[in-house]
This record gives C-alpha cells, sequence and structure tokens, in this order.
C-alpha cells in the first residue's frame, strides 16, 4: 500500500549517522533549557557563550560527517571525524573557562536582540547543515551544489529537528496564551514542511489547514481587543511570514519541485524558524508580554448609574400608595 511519506534518506548504512543526529537533537534542546532561565534574569555572559559553543562544536561534527561524503579517502576523512569529535568534547569547556575570566559574572543586556538572533543563527545553521548531510548521504549518485542544497533545505532532517527544538522552547518559554498558539502554528508548519516538497498536493492541504486556523485565531483575539501592542506586532509578522511561505509553496508547485523553487521555499523556512528561535530565546529572560483580558461593556448600577446618568425622577404623587406623605 502506498503511504505519502516524506523522504527520510536513512538505509541500514547510515543507521549510526541517525544515532548521532537525534543525539545532537537532544544535546541542543538539553543545552537551552539549562542556559535559558524561566523568566527570571537574563542568562550570564558565559552560559550563552558555553551554549553557543556546544551548538558550533555540533556543526563542525556535522561538517567532518559531511566530508566523508564528498572525498574518495576514507582514511582523511574519517580522521577529521575524529578531530570534529574531540573538538566537540574539548572546545566549549576550554572557551566557557576563558569567558570566565574575561566576563566574570555579567549578564546580557535584557532588551538586546544581538544574542537570541545568534543563538537562533546558529541552532538553526546547524540543522540545515544536518539536513545537507542526509540529502548528500542519500543521494543516488552525484549531486550539484544546487541540488545539494536544494535537497537539504527540503529535508525532513531539518523540518523536524528544528521543530523538535522549538517544541521544547515553546514548553520552556514563558509565552502569553497568543504567543503560544502562533509560535505552535509556526512548529506545525515545520512538521508539515516536508510534505509540501514531496507530495504538494497534501502538504498544501496540510499547511492551509494550519494558515486558516492561525488566521482564525488572529482575527479573533484582535476583534475582542485581547493582544497587546508587542503581540499585535507579533501576530503581524507571523501572518506576513505565513503569507511568505504560502508564496513560496505555490511557486514550488508551479515550477514542479524544481531546485529554484525548493531553495526559495527552503529559504523562506529557514528564516521562520530563525526568528521563531530568536523571539523564544528572548522571552525565556524577558518576560512574557502581558495578557490582555477581553474588552467586556458592564452597566453601570447604584451610585456609579446616579453618576452618569442622574438620579431618578420621584414618582408623582399620585403614583405613591395610600398613605403616603
Amino acid at each position: 500500500m502506498f503511504l505519502p511519506i516524506p523522504i527520510v534518506g536513512v538505509t541500514s548504512a547510515l543507521l549510526a549517522y541517525v544515532v548521532i543526529a537525534v543525539s545532537m537533537i537532544g544535546v541542543t534542546v538539553f543545552v537551552l533549557i539549562k542556559i535559558l532561565p524561566r523568566q527570571a534574569d537574563p542568562p550570564l555572559l558565559t552560559q550563552v557563550v558555553l551554549g553557543l559553543s556546544v551548538i558550533f562544536g555540533g556543526s563542525v561534527l556535522l561538517l567532518a560527517l559531511l566530508y566523508v561524503f564528498l572525498t574518495p579517502d576514507g582514511t582523511t576523512a574519517w580522521t577529521w571525524v575524529l578531530l570534529a569529535f574531540n573538538f566537540m568534547m574539548m572546545f566549549p569547556a576550554g572557551f566557557w573557562f576563558v569567558t570566565q575570566i574575561l566576563f566574570e559574572d555579567r549578564a546580557i543586556a535584557p532588551a538586546s536582540w544581538a544574542w537570541p538572533v545568534t543563538l537562533g543563527l546558529a541552532t538553526t545553521g546547524s540543522e540545515v547543515l544536518m539536513g545537507l548531510l542526509f540529502a548528500v548521504a542519500g543521494a543516488n549518485g552525484d549531486l550539484s551544489v544546487t541540488s545539494a542544497f536544494a535537497l537539504g533545505l527540503s529535508s525532513i532532517w531539518l523540518y523536524w529537528s528544528m521543530a523538535a527544538v522549538m517544541g521544547a522552547l515553546l514548553w520552556w518559554a514563558p509565552l502569553s496564551p497568543v504567543e503560544r498558539y502562533g509560535s505552535l502554528a509556526l512548529a506545525l508548519a515545520s512538521v508539515s514542511a516536508p510534505w509540501v516538497t514531496a507530495y504538494p498536493l497534501i502538504g498544501g492541504i496540510a499547511a492551509a489547514a494550519v494558515m486558516i486556523g492561525l488566521f482564525l485565531f488572529v482575527a479573533r483575539v484582535v476583534l475582542e481587543h485581547r493582544v497587546s501592542a508587542t503581540e499585535l506586532g507579533f501576530l503581524l509578522a507571523l501572518s506576513a511570514l505565513f503569507l511568505a511561505m504560502a508564496i513560496a509553496a505555490a511557486g514550488l508547485v508551479a515550477d514542479a519541485g524544481r531546485d529554484p523553487s525548493r531553495l526559495a521555499f527552503g529559504a523562506v523556512m529557514a528564516v521562520g524558524m530563525v526568528g521563531e528561535m530568536s523571539y523564544l530565546v528572548r522571552r525565556c529572560y524577558a518576560g512574557p508580554a502581558p495578557v490582555v483580558p477581553p474588552l467586556r461593556v458592564v452597566e453601570p448600577t447604584g451610585e456609579a448609574f446616579a453618576a452618569t446618568h442622574g438620579r431618578p425622577l420621584e414618582p408623582a404623587a399620585a403614583e405613591r400608595p395610600t398613605g403616603a406623605r
């Protein structure tokens, strides 16, 4: 029976790479949660540098593994893999020790976007390398640079890896309901993205369902006046991103899934994932946007009614009860 499952690109010969890839996703999630506070003071510079160095070390390892499939000299390639393993183990600890001396106990600026964007770029870039690794490893024959990146940016290893990281931050970050549901919609779009490139009809239906749900949610909270100024900007940026994703997906279908359209769709998705990662990281130490209750109209009563509408007229004498004066 035919099942419309996106191409995973894994054979029995690549199981060791799968173990490494899944382990690296777990390490990334663990490091981000450990270095990011939960609605507390901003993290120390040394903590953020340690997290970045771990992610950077993982990227070096992925590059070394990718080199195994790009060179015919297996001895040299696996030597670089062993060196990359050592680098991944030793570089973060050594670099962290140096930053302890340089930065001591200084914290990052709460209002700054520099560190969140840097973490977002490093994490997304590492997952792009993972997608590229499995695209090259699972290909039959040599690939051009354009084809390799087109397959890497449409790989399930990129989108589902990032969905796992974003899902962990969605659980960890102190978000308001508007931010949480909006970010969840983008994470779900990452889950459905491999179907868009592999099976455009099925992927398009799934993506359309997520987008329709998001726009209905946006319309509801805006009409009920339940968004702050910060949340409104967040929703507008998210809506613009979903519109760009829809245009890129339509171009992919119109172009029959050729390399240029795959690259365009992958680039839009990558920008969205960097943006969401950056926003969630910053929310961890900047605190959530205030929750705005829905607008409710309450009729004044008693003294409040009298103050706004005047006191009611006294009943006429003829209407008074018998014996009343």
